[in-house]
């Protein structure tokens, strides 16, 4: 299912999400600017590597340093596609829920569910050897503050079948509640078979939802007629 576009409109500008679009667009240029070697230390710098990481208060204390990716991994991307599908459902999504919580209460709450998302994923995985990238955990708390937010709003998905586009209007439950359910099924099989999961870091979308889900409410402004 590809998300098109939803139905409600946005109050005020969405800076944030402009913002956040803009970034991701350098930082992905600047990685295409790299030579393959080079790219390769780039993202293993920068990446979420698991078995690097002890995810203890013991461990931050003593290195803060060596936690910085689960920051900077939200701006990298491994490719068109990646960045592309990323980038266009934060911008489907993100306008709506920064309206609610304000330009710098967003950004807060994006940034947030991006590093709590990598947290999963070391946790589920912490002997994994392979750097993890992508704004994916983060803009999945997006989805899941959209899905308290505007449950019933409509989304505008195109579902391929066979060669004929279906073109649905799905209420925004149903979406995401279609959404959250493949992650998770995804996330829970690739702890049986990790490769299975082509590289994936389904459990870090997984842990970015839930996150969003419960943490949104800290972030949201109180509504104004």
């Amino acid at each position: 299912m590809l998300p098109l576009r939803d139905t409600i409109p946005s109050r005020s500008a969405p800076l944030v999400v402009w913002l956040l679009v803009l970034v991701n667009a350098l930082v992905f240029a600047f990685e295409l600017s790299l030579r393959d070697g080079e790219l390769e230390v780039f993202i293993a710098h920068f990446g979420v590597v698991p078995v690097r990481m002890e995810l203890s208060a013991q461990g931050l204390l003593a290195a803060p340093l060596a936690y910085l990716p689960l920051f900077t991994s939200v701006f990298l991307h491994g490719g068109w596609l990646h960045v592309l599908g990323n980038l266009w459902v934060l911008w489907i999504f993100g306008d709506n829920v920064e309206d609610r919580m304000g330009h710098g209460r967003f950004l807060a709450f994006y940034l947030l569910c991006g590093v709590l998302a990598g947290a999963v994923h070391v946790y589920f995985s912490p002997q994994s050897s392979v750097p993890t990238i992508g704004a994916s955990g983060a803009i999945s708390g997006v989805m899941g503050a959209y899905l308290v937010l505007y449950p019933r709003a409509k989304v505008i998905t195109l579902i391929p079948i066979l060669f004929y586009p279906l073109f649905v209007e799905l209420p925004a439950f149903v979406f995401l509640g279609v959404w959250f359910a493949s992650q998770l099924l995804s996330g829970t099989a690739s702890l049986v078979a990790p490769e299975e999961a082509g590289g994936i870091a389904f459990l870090a979308h997984v842990g970015g939802f839930v996150a969003g889900l419960l943490l949104h409410v800290l972030f949201v402004q109180r509504r104004r007629g």
